[in-house]
């Protein structure tokens, strides 16, 4: 009974560390929602009146989301420095509220300071953030200068619940958070290996939606790397240590990915293109059972299941663990390989590779292991391990950035929320003289995270819907509530606590949850009523249009030239990783791949972020939503190959089954100069220089690369080829011509 509900908290666990990777949801909705309770529960214990709770409420909320740094000690001195801020800032909207010029002018300068204040680092965004926020919580309740004493003691109570609730009651330190996130992608690696098992049993009705799956399954393993990615630095205790982390972590990435990919082939009737695991809503290819003898698939089978309790399990695991892990490792020397076609057999070979991977993870995070039960595979897969371990160089220096050119992206941004918000401001004094500030902050907050006129255009779209169908959730919430003070506020917890948990996943979902809190605020303050949701809704339209209107028309930023910028960053990280991998592989001096390869991913990341105005299914543009996702799928394909490269080629000074071979170089030239090209047409459309192809990567390795240095080689030949494949395919769609040798 005892193990039951052991293995029922593990899977709830497991699920909610899946879902919400280092549970940083969870944490940022549970420290705001225990900040404005305790600051609820202190401001009416004190006597204060209904008003000034409200403005506790909403200035604990403020103090909670603003701090953005990951030490706590960077937060403490933030928090302290934030506290005079709100302090000078509800002072002057208190005073500055009823003179309606200089109020107004006023609320503009703090805007553009508020944004400006975003190059200086997450400090200067959060310091930004309770100045402006703070100001407009003295609007909304009204505040007067004979209120100010009453609303400075609000203040420091809220600050005060603020810190005690981040720093004690719901502590989160840099190394708990990296275990959790380590957690997470445990977790989701065990979800993949599922989805891939899924796969291996699914009908011709199911393929397709076991194959998107998969793709999901990929995709939030990658995600949940790059968590680990950003946070790696604080969280571990030494420069060592994270890069063993982030060696293992990457190992395991992609072996997995690897696995699903020969999967998909083994199952298809002809050779699946690595461009299926990437484009979101690609059909599957045309596939039967997989090929060969039952048992093969029936071994497959049970090897998918042990591959994933390898994962799942935490602890020692035991002697049925380790025979798991030897079985599967021994795939890796070719033991045991069951009888089967060749691509059959490749995939239990990247189910041993895939073992081999958990087993690095594992030690990586949990430290030695038992080795008494060790086959000699997995024997020979620790020592591998551990020379791996020990050629890690902890020496290399991260490159000094490079400042910007021209216009700061601040500086631009708060020129455009300033001249939006003038225009808010006046449009809104026409709606409502007394509630105009929702269109400022609505112009305002489509600003935030955003960089192009699209994605503005995007986000108000969201938010004006998300404010629609919340206006009709704050109608039904507040006729149920009536007076009841306390039942409102206990609403208003919840609704705050669904906010921030959906925050990330979904805008729209965030404004809804907003605007019904709101309609319950205007119930406690006894100024509901049909017609201010209704304004509410029109001050929301209004703030979006100005937003929009002055990303048009100041200084603006076409997502155009936006996703070509980024497209030519992530072409520039592809080449620098592709030609470093390959050099290494040349025979050339190590360098700092995995950094290079993280690199690429984030600038893919912010390529995938800056195209979803030519994505969104509401698009009318259908033909260019269609090219904008082939081309992100063949670049998170390009990018899964580089990984590939990079990961192989430092292996090279620890590893005996694989060793240099000058040949790559020469042979790799093309795809790299392909890809240079690609980038120089994007960035200038005048350029002219076509995209060349030719014979195989093998071919031009002498015909009979694979045998000399066995299937490592061969694997570097497969990913340089699919890399190759994949840059041509690029050319089309970005319209660079293509220049066939002649024969």
């Amino acid at each position: 009974m005892k193990a039951a509900g052991r293995s029922v908290r593990t899977r709830l666990r497991d699920h909610l560390a899946a879902s919400d990777p280092g549970l940083l949801r969870l944490t940022a909705g549970l420290r705001t929602v225990g900040a404005i309770a305790l600051t609820l529960a202190v401001l009416a214990s004190a006597g204060f009146d209904i008003t000034q709770l409200v403005a506790g409420a909403m200035a604990a909320m403020v103090a909670t989301f603003a701090i953005r740094e990951k030490q706590r000690g960077a937060q403490a001195v933030t928090l302290a420095v934030g506290l005079p801020v709100a302090l000078v800032s509800v002072s002057l909207g208190a005073v500055l509220g009823e003179r309606v010029v200089v109020g107004d002018a006023f609320f503009v300068v703090l805007i553009f300071v508020a944004v400006y204040g975003r190059r200086f680092g997450d400090r200067g965004t959060a310091l930004g953030l309770i100045g402006f926020q703070v100001y407009f919580v003295s609007l909304f309740v009204g505040a007067s200068a004979a209120q100010l004493p009453g609303l400075w003691a609000v203040l420091a109570v809220a600050f005060a619940c603020s810190a005690l609730v981040r720093f004690a009651v719901v502590p989160v330190t840099p190394a708990g958070l990296l275990l959790r996130l380590r957690t997470a992608f445990r977790a989701r690696l065990g979800r993949l290996v599922s989805a891939q098992l899924a796969l291996l049993d699914a009908g011709p009705d199911e393929v397709d939606k076991a194959l998107e799956d998969v793709r999901e399954g990929t995709a939030r393993l990658h995600e949940t790397a790059l968590m680990i990615q950003s946070r790696l630095e604080e969280g571990t205790p030494d420069e060592s240590t994270a890069r063993l982390v982030q060696r293992r972590i990457a190992d395991a990435e992609i072996a997995a990915e690897r696995l699903g990919l020969l999967l998909l082939s083994a199952r298809s009737a002809q050779r699946a293109d690595t461009l299926t695991l990437h484009l979101p809503g690609a059909p599957a290819p045309e596939m039967g059972r997989l090929p060969g003898p039952d048992e093969a698939t029936a071994v497959l089978r049970r090897d998918l299941l042990a591959l994933r309790a390898l994962v799942v399990r935490t602890g020692a695991g035991g002697t049925g663990v380790a025979q798991l892990r030897n079985r599967l490792l021994g795939y890796r020397d070719e033991e045991n390989l069951p009888v089967a076609t060749p691509a059959v057999r490749d995939v239990f070979r990247a189910v041993g590779e895939t073992a081999r991977a958990v087993m690095g993870l594992r030690i990586a995070l949990e430290g030695p292991q038992d080795e008494s039960d060790d086959s000699p595979a997995t024997a020979r897969s620790r020592e591998e391990l551990d020379a791996e371990d020990a050629a890690i160089d902890a020496g290399e220096e991260a490159e000094a950035a490079e400042p910007p050119k021209g216009l700061r992206p601040t500086t631009r941004a708060a020129v455009q929320v300033s001249v939006g918000s003038t225009l808010a401001i006046a449009g809104g004094e026409l709606l409502s003289a007394h509630r105009w500030y929702w269109a400022v902050l609505t112009c305002w907050i489509v600003f935030i995270n955003t960089a192009s006129t699209g994605e503005i255009l995007v986000k108000g779209y969201r938010r004006l819907l998300g404010t629609v169908f919340g206006v009709v959730a704050g109608i039904l919430l507040a006729a149920l509530v009536g007076r009841h003070t306390w039942t409102a506020f206990f609403l208003v917890l919840l609704l705050i606590f669904a906010m921030f948990y959906t925050a990330p996943l979904s805008y729209t979902l965030m404004s809804f949850f907003v605007t019904a809190m709101l309609g319950l605020l205007y119930t406690l303050l006894h100024t509901y009523s049909w017609e201010v949701l209704v304004l509410r809704v029109e001050e929301t339209a209004l703030g979006a249009a100005c937003g929009v209107v002055a990303a048009a028309l100041v200084l603006p930023v076409h997502t155009d030239r936006r996703t070509n910028e980024l497209l030519v960053t992530v072409l520039e990280r592809l080449a620098e990783v592709t030609e470093a991998a390959v050099g290494q592989l040349s025979g050339g001096p190590a360098g700092d791949l995995l950094d290079k390869a993280r690199e690429l991913d984030q600038a893919l990341g912010d390529l995938r972020a800056a195209t979803q105005p030519l994505t969104h299914p509401v698009t009318p543009l259908r033909a260019r939503r269609t090219n904008a996702r082939y081309v992100v799928a063949l670049l998170e394909t390009c990018a899964y190959h580089a990984r590939s490269l990079a990961a192989t080629a430092e292996l090279l000074p620890t590893h005996p089954s694989i060793a240099a071979d000058p040949r790559l170089r020469g042979a790799a030239g093309r795809t790299v100069r392909n890809i240079v090209t690609i980038a120089d047409r994007v960035a200038d459309e005048d350029v002219s220089v076509p995209v060349e192809t030719g014979p195989s990567i093998a071919s031009l390795l002498g015909g009979d690369g694979t045998a000399r240095y066995g299937r490592i080689t061969d694997r570097v030949l497969r990913h340089l080829e699919r890399l190759d494949e994949a840059v041509v395919g690029l050319a089309r769609p970005l319209a660079v011509p293509v220049k066939t040798p002649d024969r």
